[in-house]
């Protein structure tokens, strides 16, 4: 084994290391072994998109960015972490989420430094609601707990720490003083009571007897709740044969005219509930119309911002035509003005044609090799364009590709739509021999040959 290979066989081995301690959640364990897998061998593309993995599972994204970017360079095509950096990078909600949380904790980090400890736990409770894997935030918010006191929630989040981390040095090292200063607060508890509690010494042979001294003061103590409660006693018998029938009497009278005044209280209330009701209800139509105003506004936005995308990348000439049609198609004309449609129909105009003529000849090509379900998505993507051209060609590929996948109806209609539209042209006369051709089942017996003579 040369030299090249041992190193090979170290990074591989400490790579399965971190692997199996990965699995377990020992993350900080997987990270010191994939950094050693890394020394051996920094290539090790495996190894480094895991030591990303690990990373992101303890809430630090921007590590895990990094490794995996640079496995990315490493190995450009057929590599995961493209995958990893996409899956992060496409969501910029998320993403955003997690970047105030990293600042959030820098300033906890900066308001600890200030005495400002109860500035830092309100930020970072906000902190780990928003980025629940924030392992850091976490620990920190543990040790400001035991700081103040609070012990039962510094465990509680210390707990959660060791969910995703069961290794970690700090979260170990906090629960051990957190343990230890439990068992202080016990043996202090402890001491109290002892001290409090009066003993008699006596000698007894050669040993020396201690025992709680029975007091007078003890007996006082329990003379005097003896004398309460036979006190309560007493009251009790006399507010019940004395006072309650005289306040019961006064009670139901009470009650009748709260009754009385409650029922014209309800009628009036009933009224004023039903007016409120009408409002509400013309509230509610007002708002349903002032959404819809908001919607439409919204897709006049969008439709403006994509228009001057497709703008840009006309003029500019660095974007190709089938990129732009999909734009144009995605936005929508009517909600343009009057110049915004000029634009719209000056691109169209220009950049339709030429992918009308790609996407037809590829839909051809994909009808005749069977790959029906792509040439449909492409001619229906030409009719979106341009209904007619190829003088109802568009309509006869598409029955034959539907007719290729099976689907009777949808070849029929087509077949139908090229016949009946587009008389005396070369895609009628092919269609209505498709349409002669089928049986009593809708079945066509030769529907896919001949789309080649259609012409543009």
């Amino acid at each position: 084994m040369d030299y090249k290979q041992k190193l090979e066989y170290q990074s591989n081995y400490w790579y399965n290391d971190g692997l199996k301690k990965a699995q377990i959640r020992d993350l900080s364990g997987a990270i010191v072994s994939l950094k050693r897998s890394l020394q051996f061998n920094r290539e090790n593309i495996t190894a480094r998109n895991l030591l990303g993995l690990v990373y992101y599972g303890r809430g630090e994204v921007a590590e895990a960015l990094v490794e995996w970017i640079i496995s990315k360079n490493f190995r450009a095509s057929e590599n995961i972490a493209s995958y990893y950096i996409s899956k992060v990078q496409d969501n910029p909600s998320e993403l955003e989420k997690v970047n105030q949380a990293v600042h959030k904790y820098n300033q906890c980090l900066g308001y600890c430094r200030q005495n400002g400890e109860d500035l830092a736990i309100i930020q970072l409770k906000k902190v780990v609601v928003a980025h629940p894997s924030f392992l850091k935030a976490y620990q920190l918010l543990a040790l400001l707990y035991m700081h103040s006191g609070q012990y039962s929630k510094a465990r509680q989040s210390l707990k959660t720490a060791l969910k995703l981390d069961v290794t970690n040095d700090i979260t170990l090292r906090y629960m051990h003083e957190l343990n230890r200063q439990r068992n202080r607060q016990v043996a202090h508890i402890k001491e109290e009571k002892h001290g409090r509690q009066s003993v008699v010494t006596y000698n007894l042979g050669n040993e020396t007897i201690i025992q709680p001294a029975a007091t007078l003061r003890d007996n006082a103590a329990v003379m005097t709740v003896v004398n309460i409660l036979i006190g309560m006693v007493v009251g009790a018998a006399v507010v019940w044969f004395l006072i309650a029938p005289a306040v019961n009497q006064t009670k139901s009278s009470t009650k009748n005219r709260n009754v009385i005044a409650l029922s014209e209280q309800i009628a009036s209330q009933k009224t004023q509930i039903q007016t409120l009701k009408d409002e509400l209800e013309g509230y509610r139509n007002s708002s349903d119309e002032v959404e819809s105003a908001k919607q439409t506004a919204a897709s006049t936005q969008d439709s403006y911002d994509a228009l001057i995308k497709v703008y840009q990348q006309y003029y500019g000439g660095t974007t190709s035509n089938a990129d732009m049609a999909d734009t144009l198609l995605g936005l929508n004309r009517d909600s343009l003005g009057e110049e915004g449609q000029k634009i719209y129909d000056s691109i169209s105009g220009s950049v339709f044609p030429r992918v009308c003529v790609s996407l037809y000849s590829t839909a051809q090509y994909e009808v005749q090799s069977g790959n029906y379900d792509d040439a449909i998505s492409d001619l229906e993507k030409i009719q979106k364009m341009d209904d007619s051209y190829s003088d109802g060609g568009v309509y006869k590929l598409l029955g034959d590709a539907y007719a290729g996948k099976g689907d009777k109806d949808n070849a029929k209609s087509n077949y139908e739509k090229a016949a009946t539209d587009y008389p005396g042209t070369q895609a009628a006369y092919s269609a209505q021999s498709a349409l002669d051709a089928m049986g009593s089942d809708g079945t066509s017996e030769n529907t896919s040959g001949g789309t080649g003579t259609q012409g543009q």
